[in-house]
């Protein structure tokens, strides 16, 4: 195993515990809040700020005004209608 990866064991009821190394160089506090997502077969944990950056970056040439929820809702409302048809 390289240098920073740590072995840990998933325990009772799923959980599994942060090595102590990590959680300092990753300046993880208790009560820090972390997003847990499948990455092909892997598990990846994030900051929540880590995850909201990268969507605001992702869309950010999106304009303000623009409602992508108000897009997408008239979308399906067209797709409806000419299903319909």
């Amino acid at each position: 195993m390289a240098s920073n990866e740590n072995e840990v064991q998933v325990g009772a009821q799923g959980r599994v515990v942060i090595p102590a190394a990590l959680r300092k160089a990753l300046k993880l506090k208790p009560g820090d809040r972390l997003v847990a997502r499948k990455v092909g077969d892997a598990l990846v944990l994030e900051r929540r700020e880590a995850v909201e950056r990268r969507l605001r970056e992702r869309f950010k040439h999106i304009p303000r005004e623009v409602s992508l929820v108000d897009e997408l809702i008239a979308e399906r409302r067209d797709e409806a209608e000419r299903e319909s048809d």
